[in-house]
């Protein structure tokens, strides 16, 4: 599943830390495709049991994290999960099938 990254329309360069909780009942490969996104910014992928993020040549990866999760099965304790951890989410997303994956990050 390839992973587009890019910020929101009225920021020009995004430059805050992010983290991703990347979800799936079976192992996946994420690829990481990103536009306008400041190096050297922190950013943590949690992804789950057996799945890994590629990211592009020359990308940000030095400053991005990558961790394995046993994440609860459901998409409601998921979230608990992550208000718990994080304070607070900004978007959750449910797909059942797809290829690519657009979302934009900003304020």
């Amino acid at each position: 599943v390839t992973l587009h990254l890019n910020p929101i329309s009225s920021v020009h360069i995004h430059q805050k830390p992010l983290v991703f909780v990347l979800n799936s009942p079976l192992p996946l490969v994420w690829k990481l495709k990103t536009e306008r996104l400041a190096p050297g910014i922190q950013r943590v992928f949690f992804v789950s049991l057996g799945s890994v993020v590629q990211f592009e040549k020359g990308n940000f990866s030095l400053s991005a994290e990558t961790e394995e999760k046993l994440f609860p099965e459901k998409n409601e304790y998921l979230l608990q999960w992550a208000q718990k951890e994080y304070g607070a989410v900004t978007s959750f997303t449910e797909l059942k099938i797809s290829r690519n994956i657009y979302i934009k990050v900003g304020e």
